[in-house]
């Protein structure tokens, strides 16, 4: 098996938007995450980053396991409202913000809002618990981080991508 190969952004972040464009291949799975710690004993940015799911939602298992694990997803913890992905090979765009001032996260894909949640404080605690990751002992416990784009084996392609920092 290939070693995985994610991207890891140098800098840290806190509150941000990003904005970039992805394309998924033909029963493909990747995402990407935020807040993530960099640590030896951590595998995988997963492990401590929240990740925001990109999916052929059509194709690949994990579209069948609910909506909370389709493309724009708050993967296993908040379904997008409505689908606004686009057939697999053409260009999505998609915009995370993170913002801790106002405690609000959002993913807006294609032009929609279809994701949001609080990021921290009693409401993020409440979605963590009740995911598959209640258990994970660092799992989405930090404010700042870096940003990964996730290989998961399977091709996908990322561009335009912009980090705008937030409240400084």
């Amino acid at each position: 098996r290939q070693q995985s190969e994610n991207l890891i952004t140098k800098e840290t972040y806190t509150d941000f938007e990003l904005s970039m464009e992805w394309k998924i291949s033909e029963g493909g799975n990747s995402g990407f995450m935020w807040a993530v710690e960099e640590d030896p004993n951590l595998g995988e940015p997963y492990l401590t980053g929240p990740e925001i799911q990109v999916l052929d939602n059509g194709k690949h298992p994990d579209g069948k396991n609910g909506p909370n694990r389709h493309s724009g997803a708050l993967y296993d913890m908040v379904e997008p409202s409505e689908n606004t992905t686009k057939p697999v090979g053409e260009w999505n765009n998609v915009v995370l913000k993170i913002d801790h001032e106002t405690n609000e996260g959002s993913v807006t894909q294609n032009g929609v809002t279809i994701v949001e949640f609080p990021v921290e404080g009693d409401g993020w605690e409440e979605l963590v618990k009740n995911s598959k990751f209640a258990d994970w002992e660092r799992f989405g416990k930090s404010k700042s981080g870096h940003i990964a784009l996730q290989d998961h084996g399977h091709e996908v392609w990322f561009r335009n991508i912009t980090i705008k920092r937030l409240n400084e």
